[in-house]
């Protein structure tokens, strides 16, 4: 349930009924985390962070007594550090009992339970780090609506979440101030009430329901404390002493000048020297073999070198505006994609064809990706952008949704044309094409398959590569106002669909079911840039995290990010 499913599937999920569909979304994702390596895929999966020394142990959430067992073992991997189960009454105790019993969430957390009978306090102290008496909302604060919030003291009344007033949640319980409910799901109303360093803040179940699970990670970003990014001017002439970052913007170039240079070769002489030599023949002779083998080799070729160029781009992008700031995902998503980039070098043990440029390329990048991704980021230097329009955001995540199932897709047709080239090298559409078969091309000239199947094999490796970097892009780094991962996205996208489409169209290779794929993906790209864009390009009204040492950035608790007269992120 990351906010990019949460959000945009909501409607649907809510078909099946309202407090149906949110219990079955908790308890699914509760038995998640209690499978082998579930914790750690939904960790990952909502880029879970520590956080800062100062919070933690600190950031929680308020459930009911009745998915009490859920919420233990599903919250705390999302980053909440203190459960409040309340109001617990006698029949309860069983239920609550359990859930603590049963509390199987790597990421430990402190329990509280909140009562006003003796009976139940006595019995489950032993249990629980800490009992609460008193109640601090009235009504119905467990599964609800999302459109009607409780928030109020004594009698309760519905409201709007768009103008839910943050004063009015941010409730003090009766015998415990150090322990504060919210009922605005603003950040910065959240990050101002854990500035006091005795006070543990609650969100309410409604606070979950209104901003989604991402919630605990927004406001640890927010609460970490931050400094200025390094520019230009702080790298030294000492290539010893480059940052990990610029050795990553030089990866990013060099895949961008490899994949324009393959393109000019394509477009030119399409077979060098080495390429010559392993054939046994030059162009004229695969003309004469088949006349549209030439335009088959040029058209899997300028494909490849688009994606080469498409993968530069991603890595510019997240070496320049991810690592550079101090985003661990950053790292991690250009570590992912290198990690099965570079390998495809090995294809050629396959196929006894080794690509003397191929081989340069990777011998020069690869040392440089390794001291780009060597190490973690060292510290924090974002900057935050305040949540504008409850609207928008909404809209972005659709359009995360659409990206990250359009990377997934793009990854599983690079598994496939691996395989293909690693096995069968054709697929139907491309025999209809050549008017031919690949015995007849084998006849002709036993290394022509080794040749073309090389090809598609590090087309595929290539298109695996840049696909989990778009993915990885995508699922981590959807903020407000970070235009790098706009313009990352898009120019990774017109350099990896714009040259494959055009290059079928001047062959005439324009089969419907081949290009399929092809369009769909462009269409999903293009519209989830557009939803996308008013949120990821927003005009910087930058705010960074809490102040950290001189020319660090502004502190966010005194920044408002809602108003009452709209809808609440």
């Amino acid at each position: 349930m990351p906010d990019w499913t949460y959000h945009p599937l909501r409607t649907i999920a809510a078909s099946l009924g309202l407090r149906r569909s949110q219990r079955a979304a908790l308890r699914g994702l509760a038995t998640l985390t209690t499978l082998p390596g579930g914790a750690w895929l939904v960790a990952r999966m909502v880029d879970r962070r520590p956080p800062p020394p100062d919070m933690a142990g600190r950031l929680g959430a308020v459930v009911p007594p009745e998915v009490a067992r859920d919420a233990l073992r599903a919250l705390p991997v999302l980053g909440a550090d203190v459960i409040e189960i309340g109001s617990v009454g006698p029949d309860d105790l069983p239920v609550v009992r359990r859930a603590v019993a049963d509390a199987t969430s790597p990421h430990r957390c402190r329990v509280f339970v909140r009562t006003s009978e003796a009976e139940v306090a006595s019995a489950l102290a032993p249990q629980v780090d800490r009992i609460l008496t008193g109640d601090v909302c009235t009504g119905d604060v467990g599964i609800v609506d999302v459109g009607t919030v409780d928030v109020g003291i004594g009698d309760v009344g519905a409201v709007d979440v768009g103008t839910v007033d943050a004063g009015i949640g941010d409730v003090r319980t009766g015998d415990d101030p150090e322990v504060r409910h919210l009922a605005d799901p603003s950040i910065p109303a959240a990050v101002e009430a854990l500035a006091d360093r005795t006070t543990t803040v609650l969100a309410t179940p409604a606070v979950l329901l209104a901003a989604g699970p991402g919630w605990f990670q927004r406001v640890i970003e927010a609460a970490t404390s931050t400094r200025p990014a390094p520019g230009l001017r702080d790298i030294p002439l000492d290539p010893r002493r480059w940052p990990a970052w610029w050795w990553g913007l030089l990866v990013g170039m060099g895949m961008i000048g490899a994949g324009l240079g393959a393109a000019a070769i394509t477009l030119g002489p399409v077979l060098l020297w080495y390429d010559r030599d392993f054939l046994g023949a030059d162009r004229t002779h695969l003309h004469a073999i088949n006349h549209h083998l030439v335009s088959f080799l040029q058209h899997d070729r300028i494909t490849m070198a688009g994606t080469m160029v498409a993968i530069g781009a991603l890595y510019v992008g997240l070496a320049a505006g991810g690592i550079r700031k101090g985003w661990p995902w950053a790292r991690n998503a250009y570590l992912a994609s290198g990690l099965v980039g570079f390998p495809t070098l090995f294809y050629f043990l396959a196929f006894g064809f080794v690509e003397p440029l191929h081989t340069a390329v990777t011998v020069v990048l690869f040392p440089m990706f390794l001291l780009a991704t060597w190490r973690r980021p060292p510290e924090p230097r974002w900057r935050l952008h305040p949540d504008g329009p409850e609207r928008l955001r909404r809209r972005a995540l659709v359009g995360q949704l659409l990206l990250i199932v359009t990377g997934f897709g793009l990854f599983v047709g690079g598994a496939t044309v691996s395989v293909v080239g690693l096995t069968t090298v054709f697929v139907p559409t491309d025999l209809q094409f050549l008017l031919t078969d690949a015995h007849a091309l084998h006849g002709e000239n036993p290394r022509l398959m080794p040749f073309i199947a090389h090809d598609r094999a590090g087309f595929g490796g290539a298109l695996m590569a840049a696909a989990l970097a778009i993915t990885a892009l995508t699922l981590w780094g959807w903020r407000r106002g970070e235009s790098w991962v706009w313009w990352s996205l898009a120019c990774a996208g017109t350099a990896g669909f714009a040259p494959a489409v055009i290059v079928h169209w001047l062959i005439g290779y324009t089969d419907l079911w081949h290009l399929a794929p092809v369009y769909l993906g462009i269409g999903m790209t293009v519209g989830s840039l557009v939803l996308a864009r008013p949120f990821l390009c927003a005009r910087r009204n930058a705010v960074g995290g809490r102040a950290c040492g001189p020319g660090s950035s502004s502190a966010l608790p005194s920044v408002r990010t809602s108003s009452t007269s709209g809808p609440l992120p």
